[in-house]
């Protein structure tokens, strides 16, 4: 499908987003609203839309550079530690500044994910047996002891419920002024377009990336800043969302190719496309109740998962 046709289907659904919730509100009598109706609209609606697209656009691009810089598809943050590392940060902040807000917790989240992300691809580097299966495989081993690291901490300070509910992402409670640091995806998005092809580059090891001049450490430095800060953004203001940036990275390479530069618009409109959908199906399946966005996308996420698995096996 044409970019143009997905640009399209994009801003249509935004629009439809706008109007999908408890309170009714109808764009046919936008001329008579209520100072209620506008006030709902611009507090809680169109911060949630903003929200749901910077999202996808943002878990779907750090998949993309995770996956070009260890060259396999089956690496994502989810499969990499990254997300858990994020949660640890955020119970760091909690525990050691808890006056403070989102921005400190930002802070603790995008160290710990920063540190963790190195820490990985070092581990990742020095496995000999480089199947396309067990570097995932190796990460979520990698995030299963940071989890435990964080329950532990967690079970100490009583809080054991809290850092719970970090794992399921829900954008119910997205209003204006609670959200802003998600808008750091967008200059993410720019610079992932300028290092696409180094980030590619930097994906076939480092004696190669030297021999064409490249600076290695640097490249890989900036695209580590990237993932950690967009991770660690989106699990402050919205939680962890499973998968996300798993599957659009790969259907995107099924359906486009694997040239960089090309792909890199889709994944961000694909990303933000899917993301939007799951959070309408998961207003309008229970109305007025709503299934939150980190169970939808897992449901839909883990089936499409398992057929990549079965694909590529």
């Amino acid at each position: 499908m044409r970019l143009f046709l997905l640009l399209i289907a994009l801003f249509v659904l935004s629009v439809l987003s706008l109007f999908v919730g408890i309170k009714s509100i109808s764009i046919v009598d936008i001329l008579h609203w209520t100072s209620e109706d506008w006030m709902i609209l611009t507090l809680s609606r169109l911060p949630r839309t903003l929200a749901v697209l910077l999202t996808g656009i943002g878990i779907s691009i750090c998949g993309l550079i995770m996956q070009q810089m260890t060259q396999n598809k089956f690496v994502s943050p989810t499969t990499a530690g990254t997300l858990e590392a994020a949660k640890l940060g955020i119970l760091g902040a909690i525990v050691c500044i808890p006056q403070y807000g989102a921005l400190y917790k930002l802070i603790f989240a995008f160290l710990v994910t920063f540190i963790a992300s190195v820490i990985f691809l070092k581990i990742a580097d020095r496995i000999r047996h480089k199947s396309i299966i067990f570097i995932p495989v190796l990460g979520l081993l990698f995030g299963g002891v940071i989890k435990s690291i964080t329950t532990f901490f967690a079970f100490q300070f009583n809080i054991v419920q809290d850092t719970e509910t970090w794992l399921i992402g829900d954008f119910s409670g997205v209003l204006q002024g609670n959200y802003e640091v998600i808008f750091i995806c967008l200059p993410i998005v720019i610079i992932t377009y300028l290092y696409a092809n180094k980030f590619t580059v930097v994906g076939m090891g480092e004696s190669f990336s030297k021999n064409l001049g490249l600076d290695y450490r640097g490249v890989l430095l900036i695209g580590l800043l990237c993932i950690s800060l967009t991770v660690s953004a989106i699990a402050v203001t919205i939680g962890t969302i499973p998968f996300l940036g798993l599957i659009i990275p790969n259907v995107v390479s099924l359906l486009y190719g694997d040239n960089l530069r090309k792909t890199l618009p889709y994944t961000a409109v694909i990303g933000a496309l899917f993301v939007l959908v799951c959070d309408l199906l998961g207003r309008l399946i229970i109305y007025p109740f709503e299934v939150p966005i980190g169970m939808m996308v897992g449901l839909i996420g883990g089936l499409v998962f398992l057929i990549l698995l079965i694909r590529k096996r």
